[in-house]
């Protein structure tokens, strides 16, 4: 058995003792949303999410009595997270829309599980499944999950009123869940007259969607129905490099890397530093990320395997294997190169085979040979180290040496 296969046989175990607790007596329970579109597709589940006819207080009590931790994480909306031998499971009292107006509906707890589906965003994400196997659809859920298309629920125009990340949202599970072909005809033009709701949004929400967005299997075809309907400008306030994106998933794929979001924002907005600037702002981006694309952006046009393979180990031990990726992926991308060139791909790969050494001198090394505290020993580690990088990076004593001589007679040459 695998650790993924005993890690779902454990979640399960757990799933079906929660289920068991809330599905009886007059209650019932549903595994509902994102955990059965994706069990149908045969897609990973990353989490489980539970509605129930129950109140909030009635599952408090009902799992407290079972030796089950509840924890009351959203309980005046109607969520408590239980927590079954170690698996968190968010457990939600059927809804129904009393107000809408916005993310901050008012709603009121109900028993109509067509209710509670209605009120959703997609349809694919509106199924439920008892824990038998049965599954419910109220809103063509199965057939739009057949032909892999994302559609609202109902009136387009309404559910994205109701929050307008919808728009966001709608594109990111277009790129995750389609077969790349053009998105939901009525979708999509309510998602441009609603465009102007996205100045609305906090941006930490619409990062977190752009980031899901740019990692999805369908992503490339995505972006470009957002830039031809206008959005994606609107989104990252800048000029969008499409084809840079495109080869940067290629590439990612021919040295065999999973997608990664910084890197392929990189790829997409950014060409100098000031474009990274300008995401961290648009993006609220964290600091990390950010550090990510302004030395992309400052080092992607000094790196080329014509500059031979002791250059790409100098940039690893330089930069950290992270950033070299980083720079190296995205020079490729915005070269002439397919993403089957040779050269390419042996110098991208270099930290899958070699790692960086340590820089073996020290201070001490050079004390003996006469070297004074200050600015001398500074030049002088400095010298020596960028004469150890150019030599290849030696260890042996001899070579240490006379690197450890030169740079100490560079700094004085009193001293030998």
């Amino acid at each position: 058995m695998t650790s993924a296969g005993a890690a779902g046989r454990s979640v399960a175990g757990a799933l079906a003792r929660l289920l068991d607790v809330l599905d009886r007596d007059g209650e019932e329970a549903r595994v509902v949303g994102g955990a059965v579109r994706n069990a149908l597709l045969g897609m990973p589940i990353h989490e489980v999410d539970v509605a129930t006819t129950a109140v909030p207080e009635e599952v408090v009590r009902r799992v407290t009595a079972a030796g089950l931790k509840a924890v009351p994480t959203g309980i005046k909306h109607g969520t408590v997270t239980v927590v079954v031998d170690k698996h968190p499971f968010e457990v939600t009292t059927l809804r129904q829309d009393v107000e809408t107006f916005g993310r901050h509906a008012k709603v009121a707890f109900g028993r109509d599980w067509q209710a509670d589906a209605e009120r959703r965003d997609f349809t694919i994400n509106a199924l439920s499944a008892s824990y038998d196997g049965a599954v419910y659809d109220y809103v063509g859920g199965l057939a739009d999950l057949a032909v892999r298309r994302v559609r609202f629920i109902g009136e387009p125009k309404r559910r994205i009123e109701e929050d307008y990340l919808r728009i966001l949202r709608f594109f990111r599970f277009h790129a995750a869940y389609s077969e790349g072909g053009h998105p939901d005809a009525q979708g999509l033009a309510a998602c441009i007259v609603g465009r102007d709701g996205l100045d609305q949004l906090s941006r930490e929400r619409v990062r977190m969607e752009v980031m899901k967005l740019l990692v999805g299997p369908h992503a490339v075809p995505t972006l470009i129905a957002m830039a031809d309907a206008g959005l994606l400008l609107r989104v990252l306030g800048g000029v969008s490099y499409l084809a840079s994106f495109e080869n940067m998933a290629k590439v990612e794929a021919a040295v065999g890397l999973a997608p990664d979001a910084v890197r392929r924002l990189g790829a997409l907005g950014v060409l100098v530093a000031e474009d990274a600037e300008r995401l961290t702002q648009k993006l609220r981006l964290h600091n990390v990320e950010q550090e990510r694309l302004v030395s992309m952006a400052e080092g992607w046009r000094r790196i080329s395997p014509e500059r031979g393979e002791l250059a790409a180990r100098a940039l690893i031990y330089r930069l950290g294997p992270l950033a070299f990726t980083d720079h190296a992926l995205l020079g490729w991308a915005r070269s002439a190169e397919p993403a089957s060139d040779a050269n390419w791909h042996a110098m991208t790969t270099t930290p899958q085979r070699w790692t960086a050494p340590v820089f073996p001198l020290k201070a001490a090394d050079f004390l003996k040979r006469g070297i004074e505290k200050g600015p001398a020993l500074g030049a002088a580690l400095r010298a020596a180290e960028a004469a150890w990088i150019a030599a290849g990076f030696p260890s042996d004593a001899d070579s240490l040496a006379t690197i450890i001589d030169a740079a100490a007679q560079s700094c004085d040459p009193t001293v030998l």
